[in-house]
């Protein structure tokens, strides 16, 4: 196997016209935040707006990693605190009969090291959902799909519970052939899976310290794994999977690999197209560190109403050493930053990284 790619400023290629780019996103999710806001009487996300779940945990960081392993977080041993969050990708809460990827953020606390610009506090984020790939491979290209995403923000979710149907039956014809489509699960075609039971990826590159990496997250706990790609039953009741899960995690104490995937080669793991999935076969995953979350009710009223409130998630909150990297991901730096300026404007409630 070839040694891990080592980390430069010069991997990434900065295009001239990003900074329009990423005004241009902003105007499209201010649709959203705008349109979301008036319809609730409160603003929510931009984007992972529904939550199904906030658990409590630890990260256990693992010792005697290897030299390319250990790096910036996951350099020292030790336990931190954690705050996961289960959702679903869009920025409008819908019925959870329309069937869309699942997305997780994770919150480890107590994080030192030099720390990436305006990354107030002392945690680290992670952002992840249940696929390998991002949908688009610049953030031009998402500008596209972006403008259909705010154009039917919160509306017609009869029409839209009737297309996921469809989208479902497309996805499944698709993927029996082999065929994977981001576009067509983002539109609501995902299979409606239990969340505790999926694996979940960064999707785009990151600086590990000296080196570059995607991330994952995968189940360990039996419990968990006798989940996955388990199909929740979503009628008569919008909030089926809030009340399956909170269901499941009374009685699971939750297990998962935290697990790092080291670029070997940057023509075939690319920074600057997100599209592009790594062949773990060439760069496997390998495990750093381990979540664990006890038994505990996923919906406490108090610490839903701290985190889907008070907290942030950013991929830019964090270590220099993970630095995000690629297109993708310097356009993500701004547009989350923006949505929680929005929601902290809008409510009148400041947001405040965790001390």
């Amino acid at each position: 196997m070839s040694a891990p790619v080592r980390y430069a400023p010069d991997i990434e290629q900065v295009q001239p016209d990003e900074a329009e780019t990423i005004a241009r996103l902003n105007e499209q999710f201010d649709i959203v935040l705008d349109t979301t806001a008036e319809d609730y009487g409160h603003a929510v996300r931009a984007v992972h707006a529904k939550a199904h779940a906030i658990l409590e945990g630890t990260l256990t960081i693992d010792a005697d990693l290897p030299p390319e392993l250990a790096q910036g977080l996951f350099a020292t041993p030790g336990e931190h605190k954690v705050i996961l969050r289960i959702s679903t990708n869009p920025g409008d809460i819908l019925d959870d009969a329309i069937s869309l990827p699942r997305g997780l953020a994770i919150k480890v606390f107590d994080v030192d090291g030099e720390r990436l610009p305006n990354a107030e506090g002392r945690s680290q984020d992670f952002i992840m959902v249940n696929g390998t790939t991002f949908q688009a491979k610049s953030a031009d290209k998402f500008l596209g799909n972006l403008k259909l995403l705010a154009r039917t923000t919160d509306k017609a979710e009869g029409a839209k519970k009737a297309l996921s149907t469809v989208l479902r039956g497309v996805n499944s014809a698709l993927t029996a052939v082999g065929i994977e489509s981001a576009t067509i699960r983002t539109l609501g075609g995902a299979p409606n899976v239990d969340p505790i039971g999926e694996t979940y990826y960064s999707a785009t590159p990151f600086r590990y310290g000296d080196h570059v990496a995607k991330f994952s997250l995968a189940p360990v706990a039996p419990a968990l794994k006798e989940r996955t790609g388990a199909i929740i039953d979503t009628s008569g009741d919008r909030d089926a999977i809030r009340r399956v899960v909170r269901d499941e995690m009374r009685s699971i104490a939750g297990e998962w690999e935290f697990r790092v995937q080291l670029a070997r080669d940057l023509t075939r793991q690319p920074v600057e197209d997100a599209t592009v999935e790594w062949d773990e076969e060439e760069a496997p995953f390998v495990r750093v560190g381990t979540i664990r979350a006890a038994a505990q009710d996923s919906w406490d009223e108090a610490r839903v109403a701290d985190v889907n409130e008070r907290m942030r998630f950013s991929i830019w909150t964090g270590l220099a050493a993970h630095q995000p990297l690629g297109n993708i991901n310097r356009a993500r730096r701004d547009t989350y930053r923006h949505s929680a300026d929005y929601r902290q404007r809008v409510n009148r409630c400041p947001i405040h990284e965790p001390s």
